[in-house]
């Protein structure tokens, strides 16, 4: 049962233009970490978000805080931005294989928009492996 609890991963994700939009993005790798998502948070930390693979949308009940919600298709071009998603709210993108949450604003303060592509990179540091 303990390998389905695998620790997650984290990335640093940019623009392709070189923005940083997430300086450390969690990517849960276990099916219960990815289902759990932000849930019993009391926020994100500045600079921090999570990757929710294989989601093309995202359900915000019993969250205690809104969040911005990037839908990105699998070669990470956006599509679609929800910002400031309040708890209580469902949202999704068509076509959108994964959701990237972000503390609320960060999405339009490094001017992610529809149609723009995302670029992942591992994060390898002292709290990383």
């Amino acid at each position: 049962m303990l390998s389905a609890m695998a620790a997650p991963t984290f990335a640093r994700v940019r623009t392709a233009g070189g923005v940083v939009v997430c300086e450390r993005c969690e990517i849960p790798e276990s099916s219960f970490g990815r289902a759990r998502g932000l849930l019993g948070r009391d926020g994100l930390e500045a600079g921090g978000g999570m990757l929710i693979d294989r989601a093309g949308s995202v359900h915000m009940f019993f969250m205690r805080f809104p969040i911005d919600v990037v839908f990105l298709d699998r070669d990470r071009n956006v599509m679609g931005v929800r910002h400031r998603l309040r708890p209580w709210r469902v949202a999704g993108a068509r076509r959108a294989v994964a959701a990237l949450e972000l503390p609320a604003g960060r999405a339009a303060a490094a001017g992610v928009e529809k149609g723009d592509r995302l670029v992942f990179e591992d994060v390898v540091d002292s709290q990383n492996g």
